[in-house]
Parts: C-alpha cells; structure tokens; sequence
C-alpha cells in the first residue's frame, strides 16, 4: 500500500527566517530592539534551524517558562507580549507555525504603591539653584498637567500652544487613525494637556527663541552608532531627545537620600497632582479630565490616595509629613528648629478701631 504524504498548506520557512521576517516588517527601531531579544532568544531555544511548521504550541510555552519563568512580572508580561506578536504575524501571512498556547496567560502587575509628595516639598526641589532649568521645567510641567512622563517627554516646540497653555500629546493606549503597523505620531488619536502659571514662566527660558525639534533635549549630541528618528532630533543644535531613563536618573540623583535608587520617580508627580486636585475639592469630572482616565474608579483610587507618613509618627494626625518630605528632596541642607519661645507663643487677634471706640 502507498504511504501517505500530507501536503503543506501554508508557507514552509525555518524558524530563524520566520524571526528575521517579522523583525524587518517593523519600522521603529526602539521596537525592533525591544522584540528582537524576546524573538531572537526564543528562535534560539527552540532550534534556528528547525522547520517553523513542526513546532509545537507546548514547545513555545515551555521555551518562555525556561527562559523568563523566574522574571519580573513586567518582564514576563513583555517578553510574552513579543513572542505572541511574532506567532500572531507569521499566522496572517501564511506562514504555517506554533501559536503561543493558552497556559501561558498574562500576569497583572502588581500593585502600586507611588507616594504622594507634598506641594511644599516639590515647589522647594524646584527651587533648588543646583536643579538645571530643563529638570525644573520638566517636573514642574508633569506636576501641573498631571501627564505621563512619557507623554511630556515625547513633546515638540512646535505642539506648543504657549498662549494657551496646552499642548496634544500621544497618550498611553493610543487609538490609531490608519490600519497599518508602524504608524507615525500623527496617525493616531492625540489628547490635550494643560499647563498652569509655574510651566509658563519656564517654558520660554527653556526654549530661548526654538521653534522645532524636541522640547526636552540632551548636551550632547547623539553618537554615531545610535539609530535617532528625524522627530526626536533638534535640526537647529544636533542635540537628541531626553530619555525616559536620563530623566529618571536625573530625579533620583537630586532627590537620593541613601543612594542610587532611593530617590523619587518621576510618576510621583501625576499622582501628587491628582492628589492635591482631590484634596483641593475639584470634581469627580475634573479629575477625569485632568488625569485623562477611562474608568472612574481609577481616576477616584488615584486621587483618594493615602499619604505617607512618617515613621517615627505613625500616629499623627496631619495628613502629611511635609518637613520630612522637604529633607529628603533637600539633602545636604541643615534646617533649624525655631526656638521654643516662639513655637509656644499665640498669636491674639488684634480688636478693631471701632470697637475700641465704642468701649471708650
């Protein structure tokens, strides 16, 4: 009796040449770099050289727990999310290949616990005279729009609208215009932020007369082996877009009481904003539309969060430990105590002229 051969269906490629396919199909570099460690260590693990069509779903999930199983949540999450788009890609196009099975489900990240710095302490880091203009109009700016960093840092000269304090902005989770990978900023859905009086003074010390390029830029220039798109370079000076990372790493060197790391995050100013808005009585709507939220109970978590509090106190009754806040935003400052004379000294109200003539 003959043997019966099974005839393929599909696209017949190696799992090395599925990778390099779906890798050259992305446009942004930053993305290619990001996928191609997730991709390219996943090819590896599961033979470069192997047929794509005879891998197993099994295979790739055990391939994921074996190189990230003891990770980061968000690493897992990322690396996870890179491998299903190269199984999702290579499935559109033809290709026959594994899919990333259902056991290997998304973890939820866990649970934030960003502090909320008072107003006092943010307004005394900005006014720091060691602080760059660039780091004060920064946090000042994602201290008052309540934006993402990501968000303010991804902004032009020529999204401004300096007479109306605002500006779109790429949110997170943006809905795109076209349908098409690789899209660029205009073709998705922008939001608008708003800035108050403290980001409109500084805003035109920091630009000095630019009208393009990125509003947050490095000294120094881009080297030669670093891929920058046209957008995130100034055309006037050279210089390349200030970093998520650089911007952090900024925060935390001004702000780092017990070494590198200890310093603040740079989400800490979204969540101060919204805080100090809640606090201050604004609307439920205004929260929303200030924080940009989709669900209300976000934008009430958010703004409903409790401060930190001191740990020598933990029984204090004010709602925040301003003074700590102040030192550790201050290092290297000594602040003195005022003397006990007039901390135990009352203030009486004067009484008015009237009534004192009525009296005589």
């Amino acid at each position: 009796m003959p043997a019966v051969v099974q005839l393929p269906t599909g696209k017949a490629v190696t799992v090395r040449t599925a990778a390099d396919l779906f890798l050259d199909s992305l446009g942004n570099p930053n993305t290619v770099r990001n996928y191609g460690s997730a991709v390219g260590k996943t090819a590896e693990r599961l033979g470069e050289g192997r047929p794509f069509a005879s891998v197993g779903d099994d295979e790739v999930g055990e391939a994921l727990e074996l190189l990230w199983g003891s990770s980061a949540v968000n690493t897992w999450n990322a690396r996870r999310g890179a491998v299903l788009s190269w199984t999702g890609w290579c499935a559109e196009r033809g290709y026959d290949g594994p899919s990333v099975p259902a056991w290997v489900k998304r973890l939820p990240p866990p649970d934030s616990d960003t502090p909320v710095r008072s107003k006092l302490a943010i307004d005394r880091l900005i006014a720091r005279r060691d602080v760059h203009l660039r780091e004060k109009t920064l946090w000042r700016m994602l201290y008052e729009t309540c934006a993402r960093s990501e968000e303010v840092l991804e902004v032009n000269v020529e999204d401004l609208d300096l007479a109306g304090r605002r500006c779109p902005v790429k949110a997170k989770g943006a809905q795109p215009k076209v349908r098409r990978r690789g899209g660029a900023r205009e073709d998705y859905v922008l939001e608008t932020v708003y800035w108050d009086a403290g980001t409109a003074r500084l805003l035109p010390r920091l630009l000095k007369g630019r009208t393009r390029g990125p509003v947050f830029v490095t000294h120094r220039r881009p080297g030669p082996g670093k891929v920058v798109s046209a957008r995130d370079v100034c055309p006037d000076t050279g210089l390349a877009r200030l970093s998520y990372g650089q911007a952090r790493a900024l925060l935390d060197e001004h702000t780092a009481v017990r070494g590198p790391g200890t310093g603040w995050d740079l989400h800490e100013y979204r969540h101060s904003g919204l805080t100090h808005l809640g606090e201050a009585g604004a609307s439920l709507l205004m929260l929303m539309a200030k924080s940009r939220h989709k669900k209300t109970e976000t934008s009430v978590a958010t703004s409903s969060r409790p401060r930190r509090r001191s740990p020598r106190s933990p029984a204090c009754s004010r709602p925040a430990t301003a003074g700590a806040e102040v030192r550790s935003a201050c290092p290297g400052v000594v602040f003195a105590r005022a003397p006990a004379a007039y901390r135990s000294t009352t203030v009486t109200p004067r009484r008015s002229r009237s009534r004192t003539m009525s009296s005589k």
